[in-house]
């Protein structure tokens, strides 16, 4: 049992024998000097004990048994429970620290379906994806520690319009099938398409009903070019996800569950969809929500309909208990009207299909854009950050290392925000090796493996016999770990984990700005084991956000 737990069972059994009942919540204090948990449940039930807060507080501190891993309990300000741990405590985590550090079992037994980046074919992946790589690949990872069995997908718009728009500019721009095609011939025929689309006289209509037969695949020219855009998209996505540290289980295509969500959805018209004008409707108003169509009245499939038919194909291929959805802030109505209409088709689906938004990533600097002003591509986007990395460094740096490093900058900004929020990427502060950046965290763990490299070379061992005297922030802050990580797992939010990681950093460098860790005494060798247990957790917590680790910097 978890020193929280032992806790938060001594409290509630004090509170039995003063025959009171509520809720014990434990909190770590923001000022590490104010001890290591605090409870204010005292406060909560002062009123139902006909106490003053305070005076309750300390009859429960009075009746609470002592603990070896605790060295003193407090009342502080108007009635807060605050608890410092023991030096045996501190000595006794530090020691505890391998390599599975922070791995929990709350989840398992549960499968996990999280469904990120979705880029649709014929298009570029640009630096509006990096934010749902980012945050669907750290909850898929959290989601993993927690000891969930875990599947990676994405599900992409392989038909549509925007398909339409790109088939139509490779013809406009003299493309034949069996001509070599690259993502580049890709992103500067859809941009041929979506011009003429707004701008061409009859080019609508055209691409309208090229959508058709693209769709119905009813002529082998339009196939053959169609085939060999697919693939070039999909080889190119495969680079960038390499780069980005994602491997995906499944790819879903809209051209597979468009067929299985329109057959779903017209098999329950009359009950949970209707007719309305030659469409199919889904009746939002009468669950509190709005109307969506999910046929049109040409017959074809909408992304709602096309929804249904992932969450049926998500379930034939991985019968799921969670289905995590990481998509952009806008689709959230979108989303809750698609989740009602599948919670009517299948009651079991409820609260098992979740989405959790995502803002937008937007630049400080506007020179960092694509040459048509549209979208800029991630890969490139990355590519500029090597370089800047390289420049910056004081040796020559490996290409991987550099890569690193600027993936590192982009995922640490914007796992740093809460799910939702959007991201003003600098790119000048995001790749500083000082503040609160994905850098900092990588080169601290750099030179928290420098010291154990040093150590070996001396043959200097670590244990944890002779802690110093005063427990240290670094210790205050490691044993918080686990909790951390379950607590971004329960709640999909792996901002928490990336502001531990910044606190634990800053901790371990003014720390080591004061102590010399290879200095001959006694002490050498817990502080060895302090810096080694610092290397891991950064080391397993930046896995989980995504984000490579080099052992040099």
């Amino acid at each position: 049992m978890s020193i929280t737990n032992e806790i938060m069972n001594a409290i509630t059994d004090v509170l039995y024998t003063l025959s009171l009942e509520g809720d014990v919540v434990l909190e770590h204090p923001a000022d590490l000097t104010h001890g290591d948990f605090s409870c204010n449940v005292a406060m909560v039930l002062a009123k139902a004990a006909g106490k003053n807060p305070r005076e309750l507080a300390e009859q429960i501190v009075d009746a609470l048994p002592q603990h070896d891993d605790i060295e003193r309990v407090e009342v502080a300000g108007p009635g807060f429970i605050n608890f410092y741990l023991s030096r045996h405590f501190f000595a006794k985590t530090t020691q505890s620290i391998s390599a599975a550090w922070g791995k929990g079992n709350s989840l398992t037994g549960t499968r996990v379906i999280v469904e990120y980046t979705d880029p649709n074919p014929f298009k570029e992946l640009h630096i509006g994806h990096l934010v749902p790589n980012a945050l669907g690949e750290s909850l898929a990872r959290l989601h993993e520690y927690a000891g969930a069995d875990v599947r990676r997908v994405t599900f992409q718009g392989d038909v549509g319009m925007h398909v339409a728009k790109a088939i139509w500019g490779l013809q406009k721009n003299g493309f034949n099938p069996g001509d070599a095609i690259t993502a580049q011939d890709l992103g500067r025929a859809y941009a041929t398409g979506a011009t003429a689309y707004e701008q061409e006289q009859g080019a609508a209509a055209d691409i309208k009903a090229l959508n058709k037969v693209i769709y119905e695949r009813s002529d082998d020219t339009i196939n053959a070019l169609y085939d060999a855009g697919k693939a070039t998209s999909l080889a190119y996505f495969e680079e960038a996800y390499e780069l980005l540290g994602s491997d995906f289980d499944r790819y879903f295509f809209e051209s597979e569950t468009g067929v299985l969500g329109q057959a779903e959805v017209e098999k329950h018209i009359g009950t949970i969809f209707e007719e309305s004008n030659g469409a199919v409707i889904f009746k939002g108003e009468d669950y509190g929500l709005h109307t969506r169509v999910f046929v049109n009245n040409e017959g074809l499939p909408t992304y709602e309909a096309k929804d249904i038919g992932l969450i049926i194909a998500k379930r034939e291929w991985w019968p799921f208990d969670t289905a995590i959805t990481v998509t952009g802030t806008e689709q959230e109505s979108y989303f809750t009207v698609v989740a009602k209409a599948a919670e009517l088709i299948w009651p079991e689906t409820k609260d098992s299909i979740r989405l959790v938004p995502n803002g937008m990533l937007k630049l400080t600097e506007g020179k960092m854009s694509s040459r048509t002003g549209d979208v800029i591509p991630a890969v490139s986007f990355i590519g500029e950050l090597v370089e800047r990395v390289q420049a910056r460094m004081r040796e020559p740096t490996d290409l991987a290392v550099a890569q690193e490093v600027a993936v590192g900058a982009i995922k640490y900004a914007i796992l740093k925000n809460s799910a939702g929020k959007d991201t003003l990427f600098d790119p000048n502060n995001s790749l500083a090796l000082e503040g609160d950046t994905g850098p900092y965290l990588q080169y601290t763990h750099a030179r928290a493996c420098s010291i154990l490299r040093k150590a070996q070379e001396q043959g200097v061992h670590q244990d944890t016999k002779h802690p110093a005297p005063d427990t240290t922030d670094i210790e205050r802050l490691l044993y918080r770990f686990p909790g951390v990580v379950e607590r971004a797992a329960r709640e999909y939010e792996p901002h928490s984990v990336a502001n531990y990681l910044a606190e634990l950093a800053s901790a371990f460098n003014s720390w080591y700005a004061k102590e010399q860790v290879l200095d001959g005494s006694e002490a050498q060798a817990y502080k060895l084991a302090l810096t080694h247990a610092t290397a891991t957790t950064l080391k397993n917590g930046l896995w989980l956000l995504g984000i490579a680790v080099p052992e040099k910097m």
